[in-house]
Order: C-alpha cells, then structure tokens, then sequence
C-alpha cells in the first residue's frame, strides 16, 4: 500500500526514529517535512532527499517560523504531525538543578504542546488530521534516574489525553506511541546531558553514576536483549497515520507490553519492588 497526498511534519528527523520514520514515510508516497534543530542536520537531510526545515522545539521563533515555511510550501495544509523531538537527562531528582528540569521540560513538552497548538487551527480548517506523540514505556511506569525524562513523558500523556477529549467530533486524532528500549543515538545525547548538568563526585549517588557511566563505557549494545531497531516503531508510525480507526496507544517492544501488564496485576507497591531494581 502507497499514500499519494498526505503530508506529515515530523520533529527530531536528525537521527533515530524521526530519520526512520521520514525515511519509510516518503518511500510510501508521503510527502514528509522532516525538521531538526541544528542547521548542520538539515543540510544533510536536504542532501539526501527529503523536504527539510529548521525547527527548534526550545526556541518559540523557530517554531513558528519552521510550520509558516512548511505551511507555504502545501497551500496551507497539514495532514498528520508527529512530534517526535525528545532527549533524556539521567540522574537522581535531587542531583538536578531547576534549570536542567526546566530545559527537559522546555524540549519534550513545552515546545510540543506550542507546535501542536499552532498546528490545531490547520487541521480544523481541513476538517481533520492526526497528531501522533512519540512517548514512552516511562510514560506510564517510572525508573530510578530518569524522574526527569519519566516527568515530562507522564506530563505528555496526561495532556495527549485531555486534547483527544477536547477534540472529540473535530475528527482531529491524537495518538500515543509508547516505545521501549530502541537502537537509537538517544543514550549517547542522554550520557551528555548528564555530565552537563550532574555533580557527579559530589553527589550521594557517585557510586551508582560511576556504575552507570562504565557500562556505558564498554557497552555499545544499547538496552540489551529486548531492544529493537527504529524501524519497529515505523510500523507503528504507519497504523496510527493510515488506519481509518487508528488505536489509542501504540506499545513497541517487549517490555513496553510487559510493564503495561505489570501495571494491571500488580499492587502498587508490588511493581514499585520491581521497578527499583532498575
């Protein structure tokens, strides 16, 4: 099956699952605006082929002024956006400075919520369209260490929800997509942030981070076993965009399924038990 017509905005589109998905899009007749924040990375995403602009999710200007060209390059028109843009920042809650948690907060909700909002009016015009929010298995269970990522994906969910009601009868779709573990650049950008902003040898935590940071060191193997390839998550990406009745959520790898279960069979504090020992 091909699509012909339908146009997708996708964030993040440098690396990993946004590249994947505006990779496997286009080849299937969509056409695919595919954004980054770095000029560097939409050279390169022009050079191999794909409809690129510049768009920071940290910077309310380049966010207007990314969906005004996109918007002008289609007559105005948008039929599915994919807010995909996200990074992660390790380290225990109390290591965190108000500014890192803001900047978490600023990329992976903040300045998705004001793309989606500016993209709303769009699709009302048209008489619909899809939003699809690329979340996480720690959307809806939390790990020690990732209270920051785990905040802003509980947050996304929780407002995914409130404007799929708030959209009832406008045929807008807004659709989660929860991954797990994926093969992606996403640890080597997370190892970075952490030593921006956490005060490694002076933290009660030293010894976990030491820990954390040497697996890190002498493994290259992402998340082990379950971990699956961004392609995984494209299939996904193509159910939730060309579906006539799209799901509500979307769970990608295996523990994505199994931690969705444990949440349903377990107390409360039987699964926060399990959840420590990450």
């Amino acid at each position: 099956m091909t699509v012909t017509g339908k146009t997708v905005l996708i964030t993040g589109c440098s690396s990993g699952i946004g590249h994947a998905s505006a990779r496997i899009l286009k080849n299937r007749g969509w056409r695919v605006f595919a954004t980054a924040r770095k000029h560097t990375d939409v050279e390169r995403l022009r050079q191999e082929g794909f409809e690129s602009v510049r768009l920071d999710l940290n910077d309310s200007q380049s966010i207007r002024e990314g969906l005004d060209q996109i918007l002008s390059l289609n007559h105005g028109r948008l039929d599915a956006l994919f807010n995909n843009g996200a990074y992660g920042q390790p380290g225990a809650m109390e290591d965190l400075s108000r500014e890192a948690l803001r900047q978490q907060f600023e990329t992976n909700l903040f300045g998705t919520h004001e793309l989606t909002r500016l993209v709303l009016p769009v699709m009302r015009r048209q008489g619909g369209g899809r939003v699809l929010q690329n979340s996480s298995i720690l959307g809806f269970v939390a790990l020690p260490y990732r209270g920051a990522y785990v905040a802003t994906k509980f947050a996304l969910e929780g407002m995914t929800q409130a404007m799929r009601l708030e959209m009832r009868g406008t045929g807008i779709h807004f659709i989660l997509i929860q991954p797990g573990p994926i093969n992606t650049p996403f640890r080597d950008n997370a190892r970075r942030a952490f030593l921006e902003h956490i005060p490694v040898a002076t933290s009660h935590h030293a010894k976990r981070y030491d820990r954390w940071l040497q697996e890190r060191t002498t493994d290259q193997s992402s998340e082990g076993w379950f971990s699956l390839p961004p392609e995984a998550v494209v299939d996904k990406v193509i159910h939730a965009l060309e579906s006539p009745r799209p799901r509500l959520r979307y769970g990608v790898t295996v523990p994505t399924h199994i931690a969705a279960w444990l949440r349903r069979a377990l107390s409360f504090r039987m699964l926060e038990r399990l959840l420590a020992r990450g």
